[in-house]
């Protein structure tokens, strides 16, 4: 053997000093830890041979080198090289055989000869953890810190894969590893599997990082990442499946298969099966070890960095008692790929959810037994999908809008200089949805929105981060529990900016400014607005369903069917009622008359005359008497506008459908009287008389549905053009402002509704066998508590007000589930702005389950509700030298809307429908609470999130958590949550409250993100400060006169802002 000995350095690229022929000689290394030399002794007799060192670690691996630079180390390598090569071969005649053979045996050749692994539905399909013992370090007084690299070799391809990691156990050589393998349901594992295990010694901990972990399968980690090779083992899955006691003990050698260096103990995990014995194994097994821990990032999607970043915060201090938090749990973790959903999950939920990652703890309980919880958090294709479908319906929307205002027909100059305006710019912004459906069609990739897009123009309607927050506790004693949180990033408009504020403020502004316009167009209250739009939707709605139902009618009476008859009359005449109703508001008369005097040469007639209530009542049958008629200041009058044809209009097609029933019920009893007779009579002749009837029937119909239909075309027609003049004045009054305001609302509505339809079914999913909750649903409605984690300082505070008003517009969105009726169980968005249903499909079976009420097609109702404490660092500036109001209002807003919910809850549902852990305090003492708590306005109360939190829970509510990203705080609040739930509902022990917040919270990937990276939007920058909102006060303090400034244009800017 020759080598090459350097002194100190350890790339070795010089020119060899010496060269030392090794031959029946031994290694001699000094114990002490200062000395840094070895010894070289060999049998001839020559002399020693004297090598130092740079240091101890240099010094261990040359004592490693040496001792395995030796004939017989040779001989075991050459060996173990000669063993792989057979193999190789083997591999290859079978693959060669394979060519030659029949495809009916290739088949039986193939995968389908593999057998598989018996589990559990929506189970991993293997679980199992590790530990080793008597692990031989280079030098005796060296304390191992070691870690397990697994690496899969799938029995069909032959590839070795590398899989995961565990974590790094510091200081023993009989380590203890609390992260496990996790194997996702549809991975390809089967009993003929063979798993590789290799041991590392790392050496030096800041330069092996989780990289190691992210290399691609065919490279090797480099030589210089400061850890080293121990041993490696390899065995079949069938063999740790098959063991008697679900136990394998495999020895560890040295890559030439020649030196055994430790054991390794592989031990199969079932989530479903609680362990035997106390917990104190575990703790004194590690009681003299320290942990490291870093996890794979290898089998997850393009988008996974800023998914586990949402609940890995980067600003966590808690790094230095890695024991404590270690010896509290067992942890593994495993990233399913996209498309690998599992088919034994029900359809519906799996075209919601998808790229689930999976962490499994364990945690002591009071009564020192062990529970296990399931932690998962996942995307959502609703992401994408919700914002699609609501761009649709704006475009179809606005187009109609268009339409209508180009029919007004003939405007005075000044009227139709306006229309023209508004429809070029309302084009203008049709382009702009259009284009922006366009780009969200092209996109692929993650189902989410990292918060590093946040700002880009084409994602502005998508939420960001959107995620489901699942954990599932399996508890010895109490029954397994379902805790949902959905993560999200506050709805609010990125791109648009927050320089005027957000839309709390931009609304209040607009209305002040839209009120003085003067005469250039006439204001119209938003309720008025509002309203206009409602009777347009009505009309467009119910306009074609008249005329279906009337068609209907005519088919009854050409078939002479007395009970289809009666059927279709009962369906026209609810619809037309409730069309004549939609038009007996004030606002459609004074729009009208407003119209008429914008007509250009508009002829006069004679003064209204008002008509009594009495005689209404006689013209409109089956009506309520319509309210008293007053005018609007604000719209203009004329002396001699004849508002009597409107009401003869509207009048005439309530007398139309008297008609049509008076007919049907004429005709109806005639036909009963004539084959009461005839049938006594000769019952040939009775068959006769009603196929002669039935043509009489259709003939004398028909004239009478056509007069309704031609009435009711009269009404759709003036009262249409009457709508779209008001929407007209609304959009001319504000342009552009008005359109921009409308733009942003739809982005934060658009990010709001996701989140919510997301939250909406998996809550029912996972309470689809409690009644309780599923009379509560359509009794009183579903409880949606948002948590805000924003600041009321600069930007955030733009971001909470547009918050705010997104969560507000929820209050008009309202569910119904249907029963679907294909394979696609994506929800259906129909309705307008400010009035929309969802549509939720279930399959069959699930469908079923619902109550009638439910099943029938009742629309159910949401009450969201948005408490917001700030918890950060710009908190502390807002609530010293800023303004808190804002926060203080919509926390007390919002507490109005949860006791109304209460009260309607108590009213119409019975006390023992409260979940089971209803027993602690009543809620109307968390009420009282949480109203001292607003009342208080103390600073960062963090306990109106925690009250806020534990009344939606007690009300079967669903629960969201934002912040700016849905990263760092919302993280720290969410295990928090977690940790306090499992604390107070499953017994989860005193002693291991703050480990198990730990471990929860520890960094999935240690080192993954340099120091350069942005905590808080994901994403790499150019080594800016983490801290970008402080002005340098070190450099400041230099001089006294440079501070005094500072602080007055600290003042005046802060002055500037709130005034």
């Amino acid at each position: 053997m020759l080598l090459k000995p350097q002194r100190i350095k350890r790339v070795m690229s010089s020119e060899a000093s010496e060269v030392v022929i090794l031959e029946r000689c031994w290694v001699v290394e000094f114990r002490s830890k200062t000395d840094v030399s070895i010894i070289l002794k060999f049998q001839s007799g020559e002399p020693d041979l004297y090598l130092e060192a740079a240091s101890k670690s240099d010094c261990e691996a040359w004592a490693v080198a040496l001792g395995e630079a030796n004939s017989e180390g040779l001989r075991n390598k050459i060996q173990q090289l000669r063993k792989l090569i057979m193999e190789i071969k083997e591999e290859r005649t079978s693959d060669e055989a394979r060519q030659f053979l029949p495809s009916s045996q290739v088949d039986t050749l193939g995968e389908p000869q593999f057998t598989s692994i018996q589990r559990i539905a929506n189970e991993p399909k293997l679980e199992f953890s590790l530990a080793c013992k008597g692990l031989v370090a280079a030098t005796r007084d060296r304390k191992l810190n070691t870690f397990i690299q697994v690496s899969v070799v799938h029995p069909a391809e032959h590839i070795l894969t590398r899989y995961s990691s565990t974590e790094i156990v510091e200081g023993t050589r009989d380590p203890l590893f609390l992260t496990g393998v996790t194997f996702p349901p549809e991975y390809p594992i089967y009993e003929e599997t063979k798993i590789k295990l290799t041991v590392y010694d790392v050496k030096d901990k800041s330069q092996d990082t989780v990289r190691t972990s992210v290399l691609p399968d065919h490279k090797e980690p480099r030589a210089d990442t400061g850890r080293s090779f121990l041993g490696c083992t390899t065995f079949r899955v069938g063999d740790l499946v098959k063991s008697k006691e679900q136990q394998l003990t495999l020895t560890l050698r040295t890559s030439d298969g020649g030196k055994t260096v430790g054991t390794i103990e592989v031990n199969l995990v079932k989530m479903g099966e609680f362990e035997d014995g106390e917990m104190d194994h575990i703790t004194t097994d590690a009681q003299d070890q320290k942990f490291l821990c870093f996890l794979p990032l290898k089998s997850c999607s393009c988008g996974f960095l800023s998914a586990t970043c949402a609940h890995n915060t980067e600003n966590l201090e808690r790094m230095t008692d890695r024991r404590a938090k270690e010896e509290c749990a067992l942890v593994r973790e495993c990233t399913a790929p996209e498309g690998l959903s599992g088919k034994d999950n029900l359809p519906s939920l799996n075209a919601v959810l998808k790229n689930p990652i999976c962490k499994l703890y364990r945690f002591p309980t009071s009564d020192n037994k062990w529970m296990r919880i399931r932690e998962q958090m996942a995307e959502t294709t609703l992401s994408f999908h919700v914002p699609k479908e609501l761009i649709n319906l704006h475009i179809k929307e606005d187009m109609r809008r268009n339409q209508e205002l180009k029919d007004l027909g003939e405007l005075a100059p000044h009227w139709d200089n306006m229309r023209k305006s508004v429809i070029a710019h309302c084009d203008q912004m049709l382009s702009m949805y259009q284009d922006t459906l366009a780009e969200l069609g092209k996109h692929t990739g993650s189902s989410f929105k990292s918060s590093c897009s946040k700002g880009e123009k084409t994602l502005e309607f998508i939420p960001i981060n959107l995620h489901l927050q699942r954990m599932h506790v399996h508890s010895p004693r109490l029954k397994d529990a379902l805790y949902d949180v959905i993560t999200v990033g506050a709805p609010a408009a990125h791109f648009q900016g927050f320089k005027n504020g957000g839309l709390r403020k931009l609304l209040s502004k607009f209305e002040a400014e839209r009120r003085n316009t003067g005469y250039q167009c006439i204001y119209y209250s938003p309720e008025n607005t509002a309203k206009a739009k409602e009777v347009l939707s009505n009309i467009n709605h119910l306009q074609p369903l008249i005329s279906s139902h009337a068609d209907l009618l005519l088919n009854s009476a050409s078939q002479h069917s007395p009970d289809s008859l009666k059927n279709s009359l009962k369906m026209l005449s609810e619809k037309t009622e409730l069309f004549v109703h939609a038009f007996k508001d004030q606002l459609v008369r004074s729009a009208l008359l407003a119209l008429y005097t914008a007509r250009p040469g508009c002829v006069l007639k004679k003064p209204a005359v008002p008509r009594s209530s009495a005689e209404e009542g006689d013209d409109l049958k089956h009506q309520d008497h319509p309210s008293q008629i007053k005018r609007q200041d604000s719209i203009p009058h004329h002396s001699e506008y004849d508002e009597e044809e409107w009401d003869r209009v509207w009048a005439n097609v309530g007398k139309s459908l008297n008609c049509v029933i008076a007919m049907v019920d004429r005709l109806l009893e005639k036909d009963n009287s004539s084959k009461i007779k005839e049938g006594e009579s000769d019952p040939s002749a009775a068959d006769c008389k009603v196929l002669h009837a039935g043509g009489d029937w259709y003939e004398q119909l028909y004239p009478l549905v056509i007069t309704l239909k031609d009435c009711m075309g009269e009404v759709v027609t003036r009262a249409k053009q009457s709508m779209a003049f008001v929407l007209l004045q609304e959009l001319a009054c504000g342009l552009p402002q008005c359109l921009m305001l409308t733009l942003r609302r739809d982005i934060v509505f658009s990010q709001a509704l996701a989140g919510l339809v997301c939250g909406f079914i998996i809550k029912l999913h996972t309470s689809l066998h409690d009644q309780g909750f599923l009379q509560q649903l359509h009794t009183v409605g579903l409880l949606v508590q948002y948590e805000g984690l924003l600041s009321t300082y600069s930007e955030e505070a733009g971001m909470l007000e547009d918050m705010a008003v997104g969560i507000s517009d929820l209050q008009k969105v309202m569910f119904k589930v249907i029963e679907a009726k294909s394979e696609d169980f994506l929800p259906i968005i129909t309705g307008r702005r400010e009035h929309y249903v969802i549509e939720v499909q279930l399959p069959a079976k699930m469908f079923e389950l619902l109550p009638q009420e439910i099943k029938e097609g009742k629309l159910l109702r949401m009450y969201p509700v948005l408490f917001n404490v700030g918890i950060n660092e710009q908190q502390t500036l807002a609530e010293r030298f800023g303004d808190t109001t804002l926060q203080e209002n919509i926390n007390q807003e919002n507490l109005e809307l949860l006791k109304e919910y209460y009260n309607l809850f108590t009213e119409k549902m019975p006390p023992d429908c409260l979940p089971h852990f209803q027993e602690q305090n009543d809620l109307k003492g968390l009420l009282e609470n949480l109203h001292q708590n607003i009342q208080a306005k103390r600073r960062k109360n963090v306990e109106i999130m925690w009250l806020a939190a534990t009344i939606c829970r007690k009300l079967n509510g669903v629960r969201f958590t934002c912040c700016k990203s849905a990263k760092d705080r919302t993280s720290m609040s969410v295990t928090l949550e977690q940790c306090s739930i499992l604390r107070d509902e499953h017994q989860l022990h005193k002693d291991f409250f703050i480990r198990a917040l730990d471990c929860m919270r520890s960094r999935q990937t240690q080192g993954a993100l340099n120091e350069s990276d942005d905590p808080e939007t994901g994403c790499l920058t150019d080594n800016k400060p983490t801290s970008r909102h402080f002005y340098p006060v070190a450099l400041l303090l230099v001089s006294s006169h440079l501070l005094v400034v500072w602080l007055i244009l600290s003042l005046a800017l802060l002055l500037a802002k709130y005034q």
